[in-house]
């Protein structure tokens, strides 16, 4: 148990070097797109010690979803820029296992209402792209002769 607080305490300087001291949004600015990849990879630590500490499944999507949103909307050009260096995934992302520890892990309504929240978002973008893309065939296909 000795060894929780000590990989806590690794994750919070990690989050603080990266988030804190703009490593990662400088990354992402220096090095559009593959520094924004790097970023989330080097976060990917505090995932693992969610992982190793069986942190609920749920927690570690949210935690995923963090990092992804930070590298997904930090490629865009000047405007993932400033959000890169508002977001600090990193940091939510300690936040979320320093909290979930001390419950022993366990996911709440609120993580779940997120993860459901974000999926059906997604399944509602999936399902405008598939009706535009079948709108835009019918509307473009030649009658037959």
């Amino acid at each position: 148990m000795k060894e929780i607080p000590r990989e806590l305490a690794r994750a919070r300087r990690l989050a603080r070097v990266l988030d804190d001291y703009w490593i990662d949004p400088l990354l992402g600015t220096l090095l559009p797109g593959v520094g924004d990849v790097v970023g989330a990879l080097v976060g990917l630590y505090v995932v693992m010690v969610a992982v190793r500490r069986r942190v609920s499944p749920v927690i570690i999507a949210r935690m995923l979803l963090n990092l992804g949103a930070d590298a997904l909307f930090g490629i865009v050009p000047v405007l993932g820029d400033v959000f890169d260096f508002e977001f600090k995934a990193n940091r939510r992302n300690v936040e979320l296992l320093a909290d979930r520890l001390s419950t022993g892990g366990r996911a709440r309504g609120r993580d779940w209402a997120l993860l459901i929240g974000v999926a059906g978002g997604f399944c509602a973008v999936l399902g405008l792209v598939v009706w535009g893309i079948v709108k835009l065939l019918s509307a473009i296909s030649v009658p037959a002769l």
